[in-house]
């Protein structure tokens, strides 16, 4: 059991995520957010795991993983470091959703099957109106907004926004597509600044987002969550066991300098 908090504290079971682990190599400080805000420092003297996380904040299983993020966090501690990045599979949902559930029933399917996905996790929530009342018709806006956080704050600020999107629209059933609600989530976080407007206003933030959609084209993500280790050598896609990510990790570190061999 995990617990995981941005001002907002829950508790969480444990399940899978999205993402892409390179090696560097330097010495620096290195500055570490958990969930609770709590900053810790420490000094990386050995080879860095970056890790590429890929997910759709409207994505079920991203939001049932978060609680292996926050794991990975704690266990790899200044050894580790998480890039967020966006896959869009939500970014036109209402047509994904009819087209894939059907026009008469769709949502209120969709949501059965979001809600029996979540069931074997007994501290995730879904809030009754997800996809049956609440239906944003994109995940594009946050993945935005989110992006240009990451350009203009600290890592801890992405991902304590991103735990409050999701926990806006799986637990408290609010629409994470409507650029309002947004804006006034990351006001609450003190997030809303003069450089944030300056970045989604002058292409910066949509450049970034269109960035994580090339590169995750190019690894071959299909999905959230997913995880593209090694550069992209292993492609780990679902609901990935913790032991079998932190198993790749832990060789990576073994090895730091192991190269595949290519024709």
């Amino acid at each position: 059991m995990f617990t995981i908090a941005s001002r907002h504290t829950r508790k969480y079971s444990s399940p899978s995520i999205a993402i892409i682990i390179y090696n560097t190599s330097s010495l620096e400080t290195h500055s570490y957010s958990d969930q609770r805000g709590n900053l810790k420092l420490t000094n990386k003297t050995h080879s860095t795991i970056v890790i590429d996380y890929y997910t759709d904040v409207l994505c079920v299983w991203a939001w049932i993983s978060q609680p292996r993020l926050e794991e990975i966090h704690r266990q790899w501690i200044g050894k580790i470091e998480i890039r967020h990045r966006y896959v869009d599979i939500f970014g036109d949902s209402h047509n994904k959703i009819t087209r894939q559930w059907g026009q008469e029933n769709g949502f209120e399917d969709f949501y059965a099957h979001v809600e029996k996905s979540a069931a074997p996790f007994d501290e995730i929530t879904i809030h009754p109106d997800v996809w049956t009342k609440v239906r944003p018709r994109s995940s594009l806006q946050a993945h935005l907004l989110l992006k240009a956080v990451a350009l203009v704050g600290r890592q801890q600020d992405v991902e304590t926004m991103a735990l409050r999107i999701r926990l806006a629209f799986f637990e408290q059933g609010q629409d994470i597509g409507d650029w309002s609600l947004l804006w006034q989530l990351a006001a609450e976080e003190k997030l809303v600044s003069t450089q944030l407007q300056t970045v989604l206003h002058n292409g910066s933030a949509i450049s970034a987002l269109s960035d994580d959609q090339r590169r995750a084209g190019e690894l071959g993500v299909k999905g959230s969550p997913t995880w593209v280790l090694n550069s992209g050598r292993q492609v780990l896609y679902g609901n990935v066991g913790y032991r079998i990510l932190n198993a790749n990790i832990e060789e990576l570190m073994k090895h730091p300098d192991m190269e595949a061999s290519w024709c």
